[in-house]
């Protein structure tokens, strides 16, 4: 979970900046990533123009920038943009701001996205300590930092940290906005996906059922968060063995992907990943190859070639490759997989 800036100014005539702002937020919350991309960077044209290049204004707009940026997997764009927010709002506010809280807490969404996972969390630590000390202990400005805290501990494979702060995410969402909202949708499928994870899959199915309807209801069937839904379900089939179920639910993933993200994003490369590694389970690596080819192919263009996910893709395809008897290849995958994480 990442959060939006909202800032008001205070002047009537100021509407463009409005209008553009509001149009870009409603393109991102319509999955329309590029399109709010487009439309927030002329919002920020002319809030520059408008207020000059330190008002507050701006770092919000710059926050929001940064964002869509994250959101297409544009992370070398998205840092220096949201540095630049978090400068302003420190000036402005000092260190201690709520707006700064907010700053870390999309920093570290975006360092754990890139596999720097202490550096993620120790800037959603600072986070969630600076909102504790404003806000009351269910308050709902905790949910977004409790979840993304335990999604960095998820990723690190800290599960037993993970758990607590996802229920009690949850809790929040749930009491303070309805139990169909499709915040609460994120935080059913965190803690679906948690439990998957650890081989708990009678707990983990239900969860993922609902929060697949919430999105399919709300959001609509070819809205990204439903799509990850779906990507999420697919992989608990597969390690049920329900491998017809499973490859029905990653093909409709990747082609929403390919269709609303474009074919580069990152989350296009884990459905290609995921459907390989479905094939590759059942014995059909000649079909799984190309998918990790090209599955490989974007993360190093995306998120560069040492990071995590790289290494993920080089592991899965060796393993394909071996039952091809392509051994040479194999070992060059495997020794370039062993190189990353040790590196880290």
């Amino acid at each position: 979970m990442v959060c939006l800036s909202f800032w008001v100014p205070a002047v009537a005539q100021e509407t463009l900046w409005k209008e553009l702002n509001s149009k870009a937020s409603m393109l991102y919350q319509q999955g329309q990533y590029r399109e709010a991309v487009n439309v927030a960077e002329e919002t920020l044209r002319v809030a520059e123009r408008t207020f000059g290049p330190d008002h507050p204004v701006v770092a919000a707009i710059l926050n929001n920038l940064g964002l869509f940026y994250d959101a297409q997997g544009q992370y070398a764009k998205a840092e220096p943009v949201y540095m630049r927010s978090l400068a302003i709002y420190e000036k402005l506010h000092g260190p201690d701001h709520p707006d700064v809280a907010l700053l870390l807490n999309n920093l570290a969404t975006l360092y754990a996205a890139k596999g720097k996972y202490d550096e993620a969390e120790r800037l959603q630590e600072m986070s969630l300590a600076l909102k504790e000390k404003v806000y009351e202990p269910d308050h709902p400005a905790l949910a977004t930092p409790l979840n993304n805290l335990a999604g960095i501990y998820k990723r690190q494979g800290k599960y037993a940290n993970a758990e607590s702060p996802y229920q009690r995410s949850l809790a929040i969402l749930e009491k303070a906005l309805g139990a169909g909202h499709p915040e609460v949708a994120i935080l059913l499928n965190n803690l679906a996906e948690l439990y998957r994870i650890q081989g708990r899959y009678s707990e983990s199915e239900p969860l993922h059922k609902r929060s697949l309807a919430i999105r399919e209801e709300v959001l609509g069937a070819e809205h990204p968060d439903t799509a990850a839904s779906l990507n999420n379900l697919a992989q608990l089939y597969r390690d049920q063995g329900k491998y017809i179920e499973s490859e029905a639910l990653h093909k409709r993933t990747l082609t929403t992907r390919d269709e609303t993200l474009g074919p580069d994003h990152p989350d296009v490369a884990t459905s290609l990943n995921n459907l390989a590694e479905l094939y590759r389970i059942q014995g059909r690596c000649i079909e799984s190859a190309p998918l990790y080819e090209r599955s490989l192919n974007i993360r190093e263009n995306v998120l560069g070639p040492d990071h995590p996910d790289v290494a993920n893709v080089c592991e899965n395809m060796a393993k394909s490759y071996r039952k091809l008897e392509k051994n040479n290849e194999a070992e060059n995958l495997e020794a370039r997989a062993r190189k990353i994480r040790s590196s880290r």
